[in-house]
């Protein structure tokens, strides 16, 4: 079908890589919503486990696409490429969905023409046990690049994205192997408002072995994505400023990092880019 042609609302994609044991659960919180004008499109990004076999359950309910493993950023993007919906909404594999996700996110757009993106409260659970977020992750709503830049306060399976907005700012960055989330709100927040509904609609669940989320590292992609954000030219005084303070901020923390783990010669590239703004 010709994508202008199509009818569909809202295109659902979730990328998986070896999540068998909870891919299904989050299929099923996708069928399980009381808002029916979607189509779910699941990437699996080159599963060497049962994945493969929990999604041919679902033949004839859902559109699986495989191809060879190539990161998350790559998966998404696929399943952007393969979407018809005029809203596009994300969910992690081992996240879950309430309900009446898609059909507040779908009633919001429809009340707020002029908003591009949305997203709504999450519910966390760690290792099977509800947690309280801190203070510091409350998703604020509207202009939120400076608060964002610290730490990322958006989460991918809660959003619904107008699919011309992707096309004004781009998709993930495959070149990022992490935090290539981050990277796209980065993006966005500097220059449109990213809206919150205060109702928690998603599960999102942490803890497990396979989150890249806890591994070390991963502010030397958060650097690279400030620094991208900063050479756009979309950045306001205001925001380059304070751009460049979490860069410094973040380039100290990592290389003192890096010198504990005996990675001098990483430390001193850290403290050099720090050094140039």
């Amino acid at each position: 079908m010709n994508r202008m042609e199509a009818k569909t609302q809202v295109s659902v994609i979730i990328p998986t890589y070896n999540r068998g044991w909870t891919i299904g659960e989050a299929v099923d919180s996708v069928l399980a919503q009381d808002y029916r004008d979607f189509e779910l499109i699941v990437v699996d990004d080159g599963s060497t486990d049962n994945t493969p076999q929990v999604l041919d359950a679902y033949r004839g309910a859902i559109k699986v696409f495989r191809q060879e493993n190539k990161g998350v950023s790559a998966a998404r993007n696929r399943g952007i490429s393969e979407a018809s919906g005029r809203f596009i909404a994300f969910l992690d594999s081992d996240d879950l969905w309430l309900p009446q996700k898609l059909s507040r996110q779908v009633e919001f757009f429809n009340t707020t023409p002029d908003a591009l993106i949305c997203q709504t409260e999450e519910v966390w659970i760690r290792s099977g046990v509800r947690v309280n977020p801190k203070k510091r992750h409350k998703k604020p709503s509207g202009m939120i690049f400076e608060p964002s830049l610290a730490l990322c306060l958006v989460s991918p399976s809660a959003v619904m994205i107008r699919r011309s907005l992707l096309e004004i700012v781009g998709n993930f960055d495959e070149a990022l192997p992490a935090c290539e989330d981050y990277d796209l709100w980065l993006r966005i927040s500097c220059r449109f408002p990213v809206y919150h509904i205060d109702t928690p609609l998603i599960i999102k669940r942490g803890g497990h072995e396979d989150q890249l989320s806890a591994s070390f590292g991963l502010d030397r992609f958060r650097i690279k994505a400030i620094k991208k954000i900063m050479e756009s030219g979309f950045l306001s005084k205001g925001q380059y400023a304070a751009a460049v303070k979490t860069l410094k901020e973040k380039c100290n923390i990592y290389a003192a990092g890096c010198r504990k783990r005996g990675r001098i010669d990483e430390a001193n590239y850290f403290i050099s880019l720090s050094s140039r703004f």
